[in-house]
This record gives structure tokens, C-alpha cells and sequence, in this order.
């Protein structure tokens, strides 16, 4: 199952930061100049952030010394088992260590379902969105969780400047993923996580084709 967002020309991720460019570096048309008759190629070229659609934060993301995405090993998100944490986010925004207790956590990836992905691609995406507390991100620590990954636009509170739940889990080297998607289509539990980004050197974030695999 899917649980990623489709990543498109002009697409806004996150308000403040460019959309990507998405454009032909060999256009079709150009290529039958290069080619035999009836054959032809297309060349894309993409300029973007590495916060673009749904993706994953590794340590060098918040961390200077912190491993970069050639530096972390696929068993860090490859065929997880996973288990949902359900959030109504209309009636909770501040997501604490409370939602996750009498969870078996242990050694998951643990994906929070707010239904927020509603909202995506529309201005209310980036207002007031559901996050986890400085507490819950200890707790997912203590638990020896393997990977956290939410729906929402944020896995931190973004009003203010502090972002406790990404510097205590990255610092434990605990992939983040964000944006997530079709969480609501998922069970419990009872099925693997996988969200894997290319190996790129020098680079903390980058977009994921996030997958769960129905046991």
C-alpha cells in the first residue's frame, strides 16, 4: 500500500520553502534529432529541497556529525513491522506519551494517524497541524522504537523556534518521516514499513516512496 504523497511540479511541502521544479532536460521532441526514425527519449530534470512530498529526516538532517542518508543502513527503514498510533485530530493536537502507552512500540515503526493528510495541498495544511511532545518523544525512545513517521506537516510543534522531537530522536538516530499518507487504510497492525531514500552524501532529508506490506 502507498503512503506517500505524489511530489509535482509547483507542489508546496512546507510554506516558506521552494516548490520543485519539474521540467524536460531532453525533451521527446529533441531527441528524435538524436536517434533513428521512431525512436525517441524523454530527459527530466528536477530542482527541489530535500523537504519535498514525503520524506525522511536522518540524523544529519538537526546533527553536523550526525549520519547523512549514504551513512544509515537500509535495516533502519527497509521491511519494518509497524503498528498505528490513532490521533482524532480534531480533538487532539498535542500528541503525548500518553497515546502510546499499553502500545506494544518495541522495536517498531510507529506511524501516527491524525487524518491530517485531508488538508494536503491546501491551505490549511499548514496551520495548526498535529505534532508530538517533547514527552512522547522520550517515551518512543525509552521504547527502542525503530522509525516514527506522522501524517501531518510537522512531527514538532512549528509555532516557535523549538523542536524538541527531532533533536531527541535524531540524536538516537531515529529516522523521522513526514507527511505520510492513507494511514486510515491501514490496520493496527500486522503489517511491514518500508520508506527508503537514495544514498546522497551530505544530505539529512529527502523524499521517500513510504510502503506498507499487509502480513
Amino acid at each position: 500500500m502507498d503512503l506517500s504523497h505524489t511530489i509535482e511540479h509547483g507542489l508546496v511541502t512546507y510554506k516558506g520553502l521552494p516548490a520543485p521544479i519539474i521540467c524536460d532536460y531532453l525533451s521527446r521532441e529533441e531527441s528524435r534529432d538524436l536517434y533513428e526514425e521512431g525512436t525517441e527519449f524523454q530527459i527530466g530534470k528536477v530542482e527541489m529541497v530535500g523537504n519535498t512530498g514525503t520524506y525522511l529526516d536522518c540524523p544529519f538532517h538537526r546533527y553536523s556529525q550526525g549520519k547523512d542518508l549514504s551513512e544509515m543502513n537500509l535495516v533502519n527503514f527497509v521491511d519494518l513491522e509497524g503498528i498505528v498510533i490513532r490521533v482524532n485530530h480534531k480533538e487532539t493536537l498535542a500528541i503525548d506519551a500518553d497515546f502510546f502507552r499499553e502500545k506494544e512500540i518495541r522495536g517498531r515503526a510507529v506511524l501516527v494517524n491524525t487524518g491530517w493528510d485531508q488538508y494536503w495541498n491546501s491551505e490549511m495544511y499548514f496551520e495548526n497541524h498535529p505534532y508530538l511532545t517533547r514527552d512522547a518523544a522520550q517515551y518512543l525512545i525509552d521504547c527502542r522504537v525503530k522509525l516514527v513517521g506522522i501524517d501531518s506537516m510537522n512531527i514538532d510543534k512549528t509555532q516557535g523556534k523549538s523542536r524538541p522531537v527531532h533533536s531527541l530522536l535524531l540524536q538516537e538516530e531515529i529516522p523521522i518521516v513526514e507527511h505520510l499518507c492513507c494511514l486510515d487504510q491501514l490496520p493496527d497492525e500486522g503489517f511491514t514499513f518500508t520508506a527508503i531514500p537514495p544514498k546522497f552524501k551530505g544530505v539529512g532529508t529527502f523524499p521517500v516512496r513510504a510502503m506498507a506490506k499487509i502480513l
